[in-house]
């Protein structure tokens, strides 16, 4: 594996097994600057979202890189209060409108609002349909939704991204999605830095003369999940793109399979009805 390599989904298209997260990323100068200086070390998939308020930039971002369009995978999300069928095909178009792009190459339900995600779901559907996305899929939704999702859907999503780490290691739902041709994809894989300082996870990380950033992003890419990890800063940057050079053993994975603590750093949607 390298920075350009890619999982294939069940639709066939190929997503980018690592790529760059802007939640959080201020919108304007700070996201645009991340982007390119990601598109510049050789990233290719570039994951934002409508609630993030920063897909002007993004788009800006790709039209001044040299990167032809055709090499990016562009990412964005269906916020919640946009759910329900009409609603959900206006506020697709309205983040086209902000990327200033014809389509995007996966458009993710951001999360499974109750009730009214069936509808949108069907109306992601069509926007497959009409060719607005390459790829339409989900995001934070369980074993419990995706079932739920499988028994109406004309298409089966092709992506359910989830935060995933060793210390989020959800083992059940990789195990549904693997089995469904669902890929998983991996938010937060760095633990917004609220593990980097685990003393094992730094012990392993020095044998490998890793950082722990590096040694958790590896994990995730071992476990054949997309990784999208989040950072503005160049340097963390080009260090999170330096992990398809070595290997973790099987022992050192099991080991860090063992971490799990169910942490969640952003939303639990467990509970989610």
């Amino acid at each position: 594996m390298d920075l350009a390599s890619r999982f294939t989904l069940n639709n066939g298209v190929g997503i980018p097994a690592l790529g760059l997260g802007v939640f959080q990323a201020e919108p304007g100068e700070e996201t645009h600057d991340a982007v390119l200086h990601a598109l510049e070390t050789g990233y290719r998939h570039i994951d934002t979202a409508r609630v993030y308020r920063n897909e002007h930039a993004v788009g800006e971002a790709l039209r001044e890189s040299c990167v032809p369009r055709g090499e990016v995978f562009v990412t964005t999300k269906l916020w919640n209060r946009d759910h329900g069928f009409e609603q959900a095909l206006a506020a697709c178009d309205a983040s086209l409108n902000r990327l200033g792009l014809a389509f995007v190459d996966l458009y993710l339900v951001h999360w499974p609002v109750e009730e009214l995600r069936g509808e949108s779901w069907r109306a992601l559907e069509q926007l497959y349909r009409e060719g607005k996305c390459r790829a339409i899929g989900v995001s934070n939704y369980t074993v419990r939704h995706l079932e739920e999702l499988l028994t109406s859907c004309e298409v089966v999503p092709t992506v359910n991204q989830v935060e995933f780490s060793p210390f989020t290691f959800q083992l059940e739902l990789l195990d549904f999605c693997r089995v469904h041709g669902i890929q998983l994809e991996a938010y937060s894989p760095l633990t917004k830095g609220l593990k980097l300082d685990d003393p094992y996870l730094k012990k392993i990380a020095a044998a490998y003369d890793r950082t722990p950033a590096q040694m958790l992003l590896r994990w995730c890419l071992e476990h054949q999940v997309v990784t999208i990890p989040k950072s503005i800063t160049p340097a963390r940057i080009e260090e999170n793109a330096r992990v398809f050079d070595f290997k973790i053993a099987a022992e050192d994975m099991h080991r860090l399979n063992s971490l799990d603590e169910n942490l969640r750093t952003s939303w639990d949607p467990t509970d989610t009805p």
